[in-house]
Parts: structure tokens; sequence; C-alpha cells
């Protein structure tokens, strides 16, 4: 009680114990693999790349889910075209499905209008998180990826400590703003003994459609250079592309081509 999460200042010893706060999944559920997509600022792209990666995921055969724990600014059910209310019984609440069957969980699936605003404090938000996760009835489920919320706040530091992340994936833009914030999300999730699987670069370049000539719109990447000081490595680069923009926009998502990201999807299955 009263943690402030400095271990460095508290005369405490529950540090040096270890204790392993993860909580257990809903008991009708199976979760093989839970990957964190996170960002250390917004605009970037964060919900777009978690449901690229969904659908990549999916497209392989694996059974796959959204954990929106973008509480406040949850977009993921609206990529989808889901606009239906979650349902549920006395065991627990149904996942949504996409067309593609990605099972998906968000606060705007339980609102009577999707542009309701929450107006939550932190523990309210990260105690949704954790419903979330031990109230749904997820299924059995190859890989869920779980789209958080800008920033090292309540709720990455919920995830972090609550559920069992294989790891976690930055995603990030080239301006040198984010190489900076990078690195935050980076000292984070190194501090919680979260493994790093790698950097996505969203909006990475724009390519003519006529002349195919590449053009860095946000300027010259970084991403390199940070990924080697890092050490980690840079999983994609994602173009400026209007095309998925409007795709994503209409709620099919699921229609994108995804193949710039299977790489990583055969990474996590091995």
């Amino acid at each position: 009680m009263g943690c402030n999460h400095d271990c460095s200042s508290c005369s405490s010893k529950c540090g040096d114990e270890k204790q392993d706060m993860r909580l257990p999944v809903n008991e009708y559920s199976t979760v093989k693999k839970v990957i964190g997509v996170v960002s250390g600022k917004g605009g970037v792209g964060k919900s777009t790349v978690t449901s690229l990666l969904a659908v990549a995921a999916q497209s392989k055969g694996l059974q796959t889910a959204i954990l929106d724990a973008d509480v406040t600014g949850p977009s993921i059910p609206k990529a989808f075209g889901i606009h239906q209310r979650a349902e549920g019984d006395e065991q627990g609440l149904f996942p949504a499905e996409s067309k593609l069957g990605i099972r998906v969980m968000s606060v705007n699936l339980l609102l009577e209008k999707e542009d309701a605003p929450v107006v939550w404090r932190g523990p309210v938000i990260s105690g949704v998180i954790n419903q979330f996760w031990q109230e749904v009835m997820w299924g059995d489920v190859d890989c869920m990826f779980v789209d958080m919320p800008p920033g090292t706040g309540d709720v990455p530091l919920t995830v972090f400590q609550g559920l069992p992340l294989d790891g976690i994936i930055i995603v990030t833009t080239p301006q040198d703003l984010v190489t900076m914030i990078v690195k935050k999300a980076y000292n984070m999730a190194k501090l919680m003994n979260i493994p790093i699987l790698g950097l996505v670069e969203n909006m990475s370049y724009f390519e003519c459609p006529d002349c195919h000539k590449k053009h860095s719109i946000f300027g010259e990447s970084k991403i390199d250079e940070v990924a080697e000081e890092l050490g980690v490595p840079v999983l994609a680069r994602l173009p400026i592309d209007p095309k998925t923009a409007n795709l994503v926009d209409k709620g099919a998502v699921e229609l994108v081509d995804t193949d710039i990201l299977l790489p990583i999807i055969d990474k996590l299955s091995n």
C-alpha cells in the first residue's frame, strides 16, 4: 500500500523478494504469447501498427486477440469496423470478433455511445485493464497484442506488472524528438525486466506511386543508430500509405497488405 514504485527511495525489502505480481488469465482462456505494443508519445500510429500486427498474425494461421489498454483513447474497434457492444454471462465477458476472427476487447465496446469520453482516474483505468485480462473469456489464443497508451504512467505500469508479457514492440517515427521518447519506453521496460523485441518505425517514408522514389517526409531516419545504441533490432519500416489510412478509417484494416510485417510474426512464432 502506498507504493510509489521508486525502489531507490524505499526501505522495504519487497524488491529483493522478486514478487510475481502477474495476474492469472480468465479460467476459460489460454493465451500462449502476450506482446505489448508501446510508444513514448502519441501520434506515432501505435494502434494502427497493433491492428496490422494482429492481421498479419491471423493471416499466418495464429488465433489472435487484441486487448485495447488505451482506455481513454480506444481506436481498435473502429479500425476493425466493430461497433456492437460486448456481451457476457455470469462467467464473464465475450470478446468481439472481427471478420477474420480476431478477438477484441476495448472499453468502447462497453460504452453506450462510442464517442462518450472516458473520464476516469488512473487506478480505475488500471482496474479495467486487469478486468479485461481476468474477466474476458478469450478462449484459446496463440498471440495477444496489447495496445497500450503512450507514455510511462499508470497503465503501462499495470500491464508490465500484471500481465505475463513475453516482450514489447516499440513504435516510433523518424523525428528527433521521438528518438528521446523511444529511450524512455526502452528504459522503463528494462527497469521492469520486460524483454524489448525491437523497434517498428512508422511513417518512415513516402514512396511516389509514379517514379517509386522514396521521400523522407519527417526527416532522415535515425532508427538504425538508436537501435544500435540500445542493442535491439529494427523489426520493420512502414511507409506513409494513404490507402492504409483510408482502409483504417473505414474500419477495414483487415484489407491492408501486411506482408511487410510477416517476418515479425515468424519471429514471434519461434
